[in-house]
């Protein structure tokens, strides 16, 4: 299995080598370390003294790559590469078709809290278009990585259409043979109107997932409520080695990812990575 780490020579991006190493090694991969260049530009006529721009951008990119190298730990096999196109993410999403990648991983743009996840142009991008599953560092995770993840916490929502998300996290589980949390999130505000209703809704729907798994899956079915999905969130115990992984939106095209109003809530206050599934073709 074959991991695509986006890499910029910032602390963002030793976050997401750091992500990277620890799932490589949990699922028993190598990492693709990819810097996207724009792509080479005719030189103009009338300025011939920028024929050596795009060659010191090529050598100085190189030794960041070079850097970048020296970020995996000696246990997990590495690679770099340099590409070109104008799209850092289409750049990104070109190596994953060329090197049969299973998953893009970055880091946090670096304006956001640290421990905390900060959506930048680049992962804007992929969460948009993206047709793998996206893993997202928070920001300083570099600072103290786990060796490897500890328990996999799948969020379930509401409605139905999760089969994608519940098949890419019991595959992931079973692979890294991890535990497997299943999440429902129940807003008190919503409830309200609900009465106990929302709380058996969700246990109800857990229990129905938990039953299309595999026989001998090792699950656990939690419930979470607060004031609101924020407060929800925050209410459960997350530890070093945590991942948690979320579907798509039902307004992604298929195949494709697209962060929902919950999801986005969810990233604004988890301090674990986030792996964002892409949506099944016929989910609704």
């Amino acid at each position: 299995m074959r991991l695509i780490v986006g890499y910029q020579a910032t602390p963002s991006g030793a976050d997401g080598i750091a992500l990277g190493a620890t799932l490589a090694r949990s699922v028993q991969a190598s990492l693709d370390i990819c810097l996207v260049l724009p792509q080479e530009r005719p030189i103009p006529s009338k300025a011939p003294v920028e024929a050596g721009y795009d060659d010191i951008l090529i050598d100085q990119a190189t030794e960041w790559l070079a850097e970048a190298l020296t970020l995996v730990p000696e246990d997990v096999e590495a690679r770099t590469h340099l590409l070109f196109d104008e799209s850092f993410a289409q750049g990104l999403l070109d190596a994953v078709l060329e090197f049969d990648a299973y998953m893009i991983v970055v880091g946090a743009a670096g304006d956001g809290l640290l421990g905390r996840h900060s959506i930048g142009t680049v992962t804007s991008d992929l969460l948009h278009v993206a047709h793998v599953p996206l893993a997202l560092a928070p920001r300083g995770y570099r600072h103290s990585p786990p060796k490897r993840i500890r328990e996999i916490t799948c969020a379930i929502g509401n409605r139905p259409g999760a089969a994608e998300l519940v098949e890419a996290a019991a595959n992931l589980s079973a692979t890294a043979e991890l535990p497997l949390r299943l999440l429902s999130l129940v807003s008190a505000d919503k409830q309200s109107a609900q009465g106990p209703a929302g709380l058996a809704k969700a246990q109800d729907l857990l229990r129905a997932v938990q039953a299309e798994l595999p026989a001998g899956s090792e699950v656990q079915l939690t419930v979470a409520e607060g004031s609101g999905i924020e407060k929800a969130a925050s209410s459960l115990d997350w530890h070093d080695g945590d991942v948690l992984m979320v579907g798509s939106s039902r307004l992604a095209q298929p195949h494709r990812l697209f962060l929902g109003s919950v999801a986005a809530k969810m990233l604004r206050v988890v301090p674990v990575p986030m792996i964002v599934v892409p949506r099944e073709a016929g989910d609704e």
